[in-house]
C-alpha cells in the first residue's frame, strides 16, 4: 500500500472567512482528517454492477456536457439527471448560461482528482443557481466514485453543493485490496467492491458527496491535467488550466470510452 493510502487528504479547501469545505478526502499522508470514509450498503440487484449506472451509455440525441480544455481537448460527460435532477439541473444551467467558461481548474492531485468550476479560481467560491441554494441535492447509490465519475465538492454536506466539480483518476484498480477496503470503506457490498477493483476510483468517498455525472470521452485529458500537479504539495497545477468552454449539446452517437480500459494510453 502505497504512502499516500495512510491518512487523508483535504481536495476541496473554501477557506474564506467562515467557510471551510471538508470534503473529497483523499487517502494520503498530508491530514489525519478521515471524515469521508464511505459507510453505506449498496443495494443488491441482477446485474454484476448491483445496478450502478456509471456506465451507461447515453441514448441518441441525449443531453451531455462537454468541456472544452485549452490545449488539451474535450472531456465529455453524460448526466444523470433521472437519479440527480437537481445537480444535474445546476450543472446544465450554469453551462448554458456560460458560467464555466474561462474558469480553471484550480485543484489537481494526480492519481485522485480534478476539481474546477470556481469563479475565484482559487477554491473559495461559487455558488448553485437560485433555485438550488440551501437545497439538499443527495446521493444515490445508483453512482459511485469510480475513476470518470463527476461529483459536486462540498462543505461538509451535498445541501452545499455549489459549482465547483471534481473528475475522479484515481485511486487505481491495483490498490483495491481487501486491505484497502477494510480501512477506507468497510461497508461496501461485494458487487460496488469489484467494481472498483475492476476500474479504481475512490470508494471512501460514496455517501458523501453528489454523483451526477460520468466521463465517456476525454479520460485521457482528465489524466494529462491531473498530472500537472504542483509536486510543493500545494495541489495546484503548475500551469494554468483553462475551460476555455462548457457546453451543453446532444449526443451523435460517437464511440463511448467511459472507463481507464478504454484508453490505451492510460494502461
Amino acid at each position: 500500500m502505497t504512502k499516500r493510502i495512510l491518512a487523508a487528504m483535504l481536495c476541496f479547501s473554501l477557506c474564506a472567512g467562515s467557510l471551510a469545505m471538508t470534503g473529497c478526502q483523499k487517502s494520503d499522508d498530508k491530514s489525519s482528517d478521515t471524515s469521508a470514509s464511505g459507510t453505506e450498503d449498496a443495494e443488491s440487484a441482477d446485474s454484476s454492477e448491483a445496478g450502478i449506472l456509471n456506465y451507461t451509455a447515453p441514448a441518441e440525441g441525449e443531453e451531455i456536457v462537454v468541456i472544452s480544455v485549452k490545449d488539451r481537448g474535450d472531456i465529455k460527460i453524460k448526466l444523470f439527471p433521472d437519479l440527480m435532477p437537481e445537480a444535474c439541473d445546476n450543472f446544465t444551467t450554469h453551462a448554458k448560461e456560460g458560467y464555466y467558461d474561462e474558469l480553471i481548474f484550480h485543484r489537481v492531485i494526480d492519481d485522485f482528482m480534478i476539481q474546477g468550476g470556481d469563479p475565484m479560481g482559487s477554491g473559495t467560491g461559487g455558488e448553485p443557481i437560485e433555485k438550488y441554494k440551501g437545497v439538499d441535492m443527495g446521493t444515490t447509490d445508483k453512482l459511485c466514485h469510480v475513476i470518470g465519475a463527476v461529483a459536486y465538492a462540498n462543505s461538509g454536506a451535498t445541501s452545499t453543493n455549489g459549482s465547483q466539480f471534481y473528475i475522479v483518476t484515481g485511486n487505481q484498480p491495483e490498490e483495491m485490496t481487501d486491505d484497502y477496503f477494510s480501512v477506507y470503506a468497510p461497508n461496501l457490498s461485494e458487487e460496488k467492491k469489484k467494481l472498483y477493483q475492476e476500474n479504481g476510483g475512490s470508494p471512501y468517498l460514496d455517501g458523501s458527496y453528489t454523483v451526477f455525472g460520468q466521463v465517456i470521452d476525454g479520460l485521457d485529458i482528465a489524466y494529462d491535467i491531473a498530472a500537472t500537479t504542483d509536486k510543493d504539495g500545494n495541489d495546484k497545477p503548475y500551469e494554468s488550466i483553462v475551460m476555455e468552454s462548457v457546453k451543453v449539446e446532444k449526443y451523435d452517437g460517437f464511440e463511448i470510452k467511459s472507463k481507464k480500459s478504454d484508453y490505451s494510453s492510460l494502461k
